[in-house]
């Protein structure tokens, strides 16, 4: 029993539980390098082979996937994990470079569409046989089939955690 002059002792290990073993340190401190240096790695590639960044090139893909060749902005950024401030000067260069255009979506005018033109599609079409290559060289040809499936079941999982409300 403690008298009131002195306060209870919290156990020594009462935030052990928030600390990471040495296993899943390690581990994690993979993670990290892996999701500092792999984005580095790929836009590099992209950069020197084609003058692209790779959230440019994302964009490209995801406009030259969507039903013919559209999306909104904001739909184009929550695809990109990128602010819809941070894609419009995006597109605004890629504009810039014949690659897309912008203008009012024709069934709600408060919304603005981005359109990927023929010169886009062709840009995409001829570095996409370079990047392709190389995300099997750093990522696909590294793992057998199921540890990339798993590998991607996973990152969903951390995904579904990061765009849930918080607890």
């Amino acid at each position: 029993m403690t008298s009131q002059d002195e306060a209870p002792q919290a156990p020594a290990d009462e935030h052990a539980d928030l600390w990471l073993t040495s296993a899943e340190l390690a581990s994690w401190m993979s993670v990290v390098r892996l999701i500092t240096r792999l984005p580095w790695a790929i836009d590099a590639q992209l950069q020197r082979d084609a003058g692209l960044s790779m959230v440019e090139y994302m964009t490209l893909a995801m406009l030259s996937e969507s039903p013919e060749r559209t999306l909104r902005m904001s739909v184009l950024a929550e695809h990109t994990s990128t602010s819809l401030s941070r894609l419009s000067h995006l597109v605004k260069r890629l504009e810039s470079r014949g690659y897309v255009r912008r203008e009012p979506d024709p069934s709600d005018g408060r919304f603005t569409n981005a359109i990927l033109l023929p010169a886009g599609m062709s840009k995409l079409e001829a570095v996409a046989p370079g990047h392709v290559a190389h995300v099997r060289h750093l990522v696909v040809d590294n793992l057998s089939g199921e540890r990339l499936r798993r590998l991607g079941q996973d990152a969903e999982r951390i995904l579904r955690r990061i765009d849930s409300p918080a607890r």
